[in-house]
């Protein structure tokens, strides 16, 4: 395998702390163009945390490249939308594929490896995967760096929210969706 061309593959519970370094890498190198040095520590810290249950239920991604995790994200079949250090009574409830959406959940990649369509691949094997699950539609909670990739994926806003951590720094969020497009 070449560094030119990385492989995509399934998580695994053995890339768990490949992937944590990789999220707060990715925070740390892409938020400071749009975010306070405040903001960023808060995001690397809480944001950037792996959810163990998108690697168990299989739904999550990674992009290999010479034994090195690259990229990663993925869908979920459950509640949980999104990573902030709090958890909620429903994160784990399985979502209702006829009347919900599945959820986009936690995409990053090293600054390396930006604009090469990583995250294209990864949200289209997350659109695959969802539609085969019978799932009609997808959202996520944005963070700012990765709205224009979501939005030149197809998503479009819903709404706009702060974000507020449990440190109590608060971040802005981008609630959007997209109707699944593969049959």
């Amino acid at each position: 395998m070449t560094s030119s061309s990385p492989l995509l593959r399934l998580a695994t519970p053995g890339d768990v702390p490949a992937i944590a370094t990789l999220m707060a890498a990715s925070v740390r190198s892409e938020f400071p163009r749009l975010h306070t040095a405040r903001q960023t520590e808060s995001a690397a810290t809480y944001i950037s945390r792996v959810d163990p249950v998108l690697v168990q239920d299989g739904t999550y991604f990674v992009h290999e490249a010479n034994s090195t995790v690259v990229a990663c994200g993925g869908w979920s079949r459950r509640a949980k939308l999104f990573a902030d250090g709090a958890a909620a009574d429903d994160d784990l409830r399985l979502l209702d594929p006829a009347t919900e959406p599945a959820r986009i959940r936690a995409m990053f990649t090293h600054g390396d490896w930006l604009r090469r369509g990583l995250a294209r691949a990864i949200l289209q094997a997350s659109e695959r995967a969802a539609a085969e699950a019978g799932f009609h539609s997808l959202i996520l909670m944005a963070t700012l760096p990765g709205v224009p990739l979501y939005r030149a994926y197809g998503f479009t806003e819903i709404d706009r929210r702060d974000l507020v951590m449990p440190d109590g720094v608060s971040t802005a969020g981008v609630l959007m969706t997209r109707a699944i497009q593969i049959a």
